[in-house]
């Protein structure tokens, strides 16, 4: 046993037990702390309790005194165990707490269960309500503008119409025309070995106009104006703009997103129809070049191969794929919280999800119709 006796305050260590007596104080602490700290320097043992019953009196000093003991052991892989008696001890002891850093470090293992638990719950709870909410705001306000026409901003449907739609009507157009190309040219080889040349004209023009053309157009518009609204957004947030808006009493959906939902919606079905044309007008070449049929005889077939409900089906395709991509780009800007470094993110975040749920509802709506 090893200790200091005639002291106030004393200790004595023996096997795995300190025990302090006398007042801890700031007064009379500073000796004693240092003869108690050398002595604990050769303990070996791997639990040493701390034992206050016989103390008289601790001030804050002696508290964060005792925690440092603690926490130097801790250091050491030693495990400590305070051991207090009088109630006022206790008070103290847990009034200038430090926390149990004898349990720092420990992972509480979860089983799968629970994780698989957690993950659908914040699934459910922060993306699939939080996305739906803000598709049925969006919604409700855009049909509800279609008969105010006070509450509109002046000249806006007609701006976003054309930042949505009439901006991107060359790079759809483009893009339409090569796929079409592209298509016509890699069945051109297969359709000649069977002597069925003439059916280049039905594949083109069913692809084009009842799968290729919408989807094209709004993987373009979805990878151009989708990312724009999600960015614009995104920045809005950042920069205080939405809780400006609110401040004066106007609702940052109806007056930021409904004018782009407007303009998406009305030029959607226009640029459809505008890659559907450029990309039966590259089948058209390939047609004439490789398979050596002329334009009036493609034109007469295509007039056979194409029915009112492709067209139909297409514009109802763009219209939804418009939809999407508005209400996509405006969730993941609503969503951002952070800083300025978060916008990039989330607009690529934005981008990549509205080409995801595009293609699903491609699929889906192609079960249905077809």
């Amino acid at each position: 046993m090893t200790g200091i006796e005639n002291k106030d305050p004393s200790y004595y260590l023996e096997n795995n037990i300190l025990e302090l007596r006398g007042k801890f104080t700031i007064s009379e602490l500073n000796e004693s702390l240092y003869e108690i700290e050398k002595a604990l320097s050769g303990f070996n043992n791997d639990i040493l309790v701390i034992d206050l019953d016989r103390m008289t009196f601790i001030d804050s000093a002696g508290v964060t005194a005792i925690y440092y003991l603690r926490d130097r052991l801790v250091e050491r892989g030693i495990k400590v165990e305070i051991r207090s008696g009088a109630e006022d001890i206790k008070r103290k002891l847990e009034l200038f707490s430090q926390g149990d850093k004898s349990r720092e470090g420990e992972v509480t293992k979860t089983g799968f269960f629970e994780r698989l638990g957690t993950s659908v719950a914040f699934v459910y709870n922060d993306i699939i309500v939080s996305f739906f909410q803000l598709a049925a705001d969006i919604t409700y306000w855009s049909v509800t503008d279609l008969f105010h026409r006070q509450t509109r901003r002046k000249g806006e449907f007609a701006n976003q119409a054309v930042l949505i739609g009439v901006n991107a009507v060359i790079i759809v157009a483009a893009m339409s025309f090569i796929i079409g190309l592209v298509l016509a040219l890699q069945s051109a080889a297969q359709l000649r070995s069977f002597g069925a040349n003439i059916y280049i004209v039905d594949l083109t023009v069913i692809a084009m106009m009842s799968e290729m053309g919408p989807l094209i157009t709004a993987i373009m518009v979805a990878g151009r104006s989708g990312s724009s609204i999600a960015a614009e957004v995104a920045t809005m947030k950042v920069t205080n703009e939405t809780d400006a808006l609110r401040t004066m009493g106007l609702n940052p959906v109806r007056f930021v997103i409904v004018p782009k939902m407007h303009g998406a919606l009305i030029t959607m079905p226009f640029l459809t129809i505008i890659a559907d044309v450029l990309g039966i007008a590259g089948g058209l070449v390939i047609a004439v070049t490789a398979l050596d049929i002329s334009p009036l005889v493609f034109i007469h077939r295509m007039q056979e191969a194409f029915y009112m409900k492709d067209i139909l089906f297409g514009v109802i395709k763009s219209l939804v794929f418009a939809y999407l991509i508005v209400i996509t780009g405006s969730y993941f800007g609503f969503r951002v919280k952070q800083g300025a470094d978060v916008v990039g993110k989330v607009t690529t975040q934005a981008v990549v999800v509205a080409i995801s749920l595009v293609i699903v509802a491609d699929s889906i709506m192609g079960l249905i119709f077809y």
